[in-house]
């Protein structure tokens, strides 16, 4: 009797020190992570960092050859220098315009065409989408010089039209929204074709509010692509009247020999990651959830 109560016993102790290690693996490995989540935050975040603090400084203290890593005399006037000097007002508003009328057509194109390969049934239909998804595989890039002999044939040179149209249409926004709309149940749209509902009054009245994440998502990522832009608007529409932003800061601070005020452009450059980084911080679980809900339906 004593020898199974021994036993017990000895079981019970070796059960104990188990649990204990396992919480201790579980509280090192819990450390570990954090610690490198945290490393990981601290590079992410020290350009940032650098960005403001260069903002603030004189550009004596700037090319100092021991850098500062905190500001010795905060210069908040490089704000008001950086706004003025690149004509930030002007480049927000053709920035603002170029965003919202391309991202409002370009909801448009994406909501038809991916109600169309989601519900409608034509000839071709898969072919076509699959045909579609592979131009996704082709780079940008390689259109650059057939879209500018294009646009400059078309008359389109230096107008905002050449920052808009070439850009309305997006594959992989079309099927992110095709993916959307396929799990909404079909028997939804045979019923509402029963009872004589058109195809537009089902997918403003019934698709289009399921689908709002994924909307709210794309209209998110559109704006971030037309205020990130930097290539093709300076490829086509670089003159004073329709620069952009990202255009607008590349000169804007360079004097007759070159030299930069590098604090001042630093300050436009936070001024202009600024509204990128509120649209990140309050809206990034729009973003998330309108990805999340998408799947790989189909």
């Amino acid at each position: 009797m004593n020898t199974n109560t021994d036993i017990v016993t000895m079981h019970e102790k070796d059960m104990k020190r188990v649990q204990a290690t396992q919480k201790v693996v579980k509280v090192l490995v819990k450390i570990a992570l954090y610690t490198f989540l945290c490393l990981m935050a601290l590079i992410v975040l020290f350009p940032f960092y650098w960005m403001i603090i260069s903002s603030l400084k004189t550009l004596a203290e700037y090319k100092l050859p021991l850098p500062t890593f905190f500001p010795k005399d905060i210069q908040w006037g490089n704000y008001v220098t950086a706004f003025n000097t690149a004509n930030l007002g002007r480049l927000f508003l053709n920035t603002m315009y170029v965003g919202i009328v391309s991202t409002l057509l370009s909801l448009v194109i994406t909501v038809l065409t991916a109600f169309a390969f989601a519900r409608l049934e034509f000839k071709g239909k898969d072919a076509l989408f699959g045909a579609l998804l592979a131009t996704m595989m082709i780079p940008g890039e390689l259109f650059t010089i057939t879209n500018y002999i294009t646009v400059v044939n078309l008359g389109w040179y230096k107008t905002f039209t050449v920052l808009i149209v070439p850009f309305l249409v997006s594959i992989f926004y079309i099927y992110l929204l095709r993916q959307n709309f396929m799990q909404i149940p079909e028997e939804l749209y045979l019923a509402a074709k029963v009872d004589g509902t058109s195809d537009i009054k089902y997918l403003w009245k019934v698709m289009i509010p399921l689908a709002l994440p994924s909307l709210i998502s794309i209209t998110i990522l559109k704006m971030m692509g037309a205020w990130n832009s930097y290539v093709w608007p300076r490829l086509v529409a670089n003159d004073d009247a329709h620069r952009l932003i990202t255009n607008g800061l590349r000169n804007a601070f360079t004097d007759a020999t070159g030299n930069a005020d590098i604090p001042v452009q630093m300050a436009a450059v936070a001024l202009v990651s600024a509204p990128l980084f509120l649209v990140f911080i309050f809206l990034r679980k729009y973003i998330m959830k309108g990805v999340s809900r998408s799947g790989i339906k189909g």
